[in-house]
């Protein structure tokens, strides 16, 4: 890394947030939102080449985590070196002094409010500045936004701000490779490794999807966007370690081919479903091993689709990984106890893990449909619709992953009653709209829940506990996947802004309900133990 960029860099941003600490409020520091879990695996199912392989895939995933950490925050040791105790246990589960689950409001006094583009922009730029600016590569996924001496907007790419840490994680990575028991796991390994060198990840992205036998995964790079709330443009470093559970992988298989139906199915007019999801999608469930980085900050994600591409997505399509360890310790440790104190007690035994699952997959499925580039010549939805892209985005994979549980139902190619997947769908807003509005799928499920309340899809009881109205439900499940197609589809930035500006706040009703699962000592997410010498069982 350059250092002299690092440390002004970090500078300005304790200096910036500092001199905002009157406009925010003070959050508390509350590590016990987060259950502890143990991330492990049956080793037994891993060659010896796996495991010579893991060793060299922990080292990158740390260096991926050291990463995020100067995207997120700027300098660790700066601020882990001045906290002890509970403090800098939230701060590690942060990375950085703001809770991530309490709309990243500032936890140490003398912080103030989190800059909405993290770290990788000035914190005293503009947007309009930015826009004026017209920078090259202003908008690319893989650059760091910075002042030169005269104050002026340049760019620097991520392979040049990390140069020493992208180097050695490459070269780790092109070690474990020589233990890759299949050739496609090998190449990926290396287009990856170089990847990381030059930011071009076309390439390796391709490679990714042409794997198909390998037992174990790995997942790297700067991926996700939502870290940038200001443009959401900037993609964060992150890592996952995975292992495959071929038994469950088995079941999946078949849903792949069912896309092309979905997409031409959906409610809304044909131009808004005229692009094709890639034929070679799969689905897979794995145990994850390790999260870092990015993934591993506040919320923790326990399903991946990827890649983010919009050209890989059309010509390949995407692989849905589902992360059956990390959903299993979500659905026990949290989604059932909140069933149990707002779901209507005749409809709580609708609540089932294999519900969550499906619908958890089916989120993953949705990325796909839809469409990725404007239909009025507004470019890529992402580049149009800004800073709310991500949570429009994961409102449409919420609201068409059911849409696509009902018709597979109907289709009697998914096994249950609809009534499972709808009211665990339920429990599941209230589960995620506890993540708060700094992240895109609690913002997302903020919308829904208030268009579902709107079209009574479900009422509230004296007891406090929520009947839900399935009938209802299904239309309110119809006209909000049309709303979100077409403003996606028109990259109508001004509609998304009036969508959220209208749904996307915590009602005080509901916020008496959340208030209810904190006193009852119900987390919010997951923390977890893991590394190189846990993930055995």
């Amino acid at each position: 890394m350059k250092k002299y960029i690092t440390s002004i860099a970090s500078a300005i941003i304790l200096t910036s947030c500092a001199t905002q600490k009157n406009d925010v409020s003070m959050a508390k520091v509350e590590p016990e939102k987060y259950a502890d879990f143990t991330l492990n695996t049956d080793a037994s199912q891993l060659s010896e080449n796996d495991q010579k392989m893991l060793p060299y895939l922990f080292e990158v995933a740390k260096i991926m985590d050291e990463l995020f950490w100067y995207e997120a925050y700027g300098k660790k040791e700066a601020l882990l070196n001045y906290l002890k105790g509970d403090k800098e246990k939230f701060a590690v589960i942060n990375y950085g002094p703001w809770d991530r689950l309490n709309n990243d409001a500032p936890f140490i006094k003398g912080i103030g409010a989190k800059p909405a583009g993290a770290n990788f922009y000035p914190t005293t730029m503009t947007k309009e500045e930015f826009e004026a600016a017209n920078l090259k590569d202003g908008k690319s996924l893989y650059t760091f936004v910075r002042r030169d001496m005269n104050g002026n907007l340049y760019t620097i790419p991520y392979h040049e701000m990390f140069p020493k840490e992208i180097e050695r994680a490459a070269k780790l990575m092109e070690k474990a490779a020589q233990f890759a028991e299949t050739k496609d796991f090998k190449t990926y390994l290396l287009k990856r490794a170089q990847a990381l060198r030059t930011d071009d990840y076309y390439e390796s992205d391709l490679a990714w999807m042409n794997m198909k036998d390998n037992h174990l995964d790995f997942i790297v790079g700067p991926i996700e966007t939502y870290e940038d709330q200001l443009f959401g443009y900037k993609a964060s470093h992150e890592a996952y370690i995975l292992v495959k559970d071929q038994e469950w992988s088995k079941k999946l298989e078949k849903y792949a081919q069912f896309l092309p139906e979905l997409q031409a199915n959906l409610p809304v007019a044909n131009e808004y479903k005229a692009e094709k999801p890639g034929s070679d999608a799969d689905l897979n469930a794995y145990d994850v091993i390790y999260y870092a980085g990015h993934s591993n900050a506040g919320s923790k994600t326990i399903a991946i689709n990827l890649p983010n591409d919009e050209r890989v997505q059309l010509e390949k399509g995407t692989r849905r990984l589902q992360l059956k360890n990390a959903m299993r310790a979500k659905f026990d440790k949290i989604l059932k106890p909140i069933s149990e104190l707002l779901i209507d007690p005749k409809q709580r035994k609708n609540v089932t893990f294999d519900a969550f699952f499906a619908n958890t997959m089916f989120h993953e499925v949705a990325h796909g449909l839809g469409i990725k580039n404007t239909i009025n010549g507004k470019g890529s939805v992402r580049q149009s619709l800004k800073e709310h892209a991500s949570a429009l985005e994961e409102g449409k994979a919420d609201i068409l992953g059911l849409y696509m549980v009902n018709q597979l139902v109907n289709k009697n190619e998914l096994e249950g009653d609809i009534k499972d997947y709808m009211t665990t769908f339920m429990a599941g807003i209230f589960r995620s709209v506890r993540f708060g509005a700094s992240s895109a799928h609690g913002v997302a499920n903020m919308i829904r829940f208030n268009y579902f309340k709107e079209k009574k899809a479900f009422t509230q009881n004296a007891d406090g506990t929520y009947t839900l109205n399935y009938e209802n439900l299904k239309t309110a499940m119809n006209d909000l996947s049309k709303e979100i197609l077409t403003l996606q589809g028109n990259g109508d930035y001004n509609g998304v802004a009036a969508l959220v500006e209208k749904y996307g706040k915590i009602p005080s009703g509901l916020q008496t309900d959340l208030d209810r699962l904190n006193q009852k000592g119900i987390p919010v997410d997951i923390n977890f133990i893991q590394g190189l010498n846990v993930y055995k069982k």
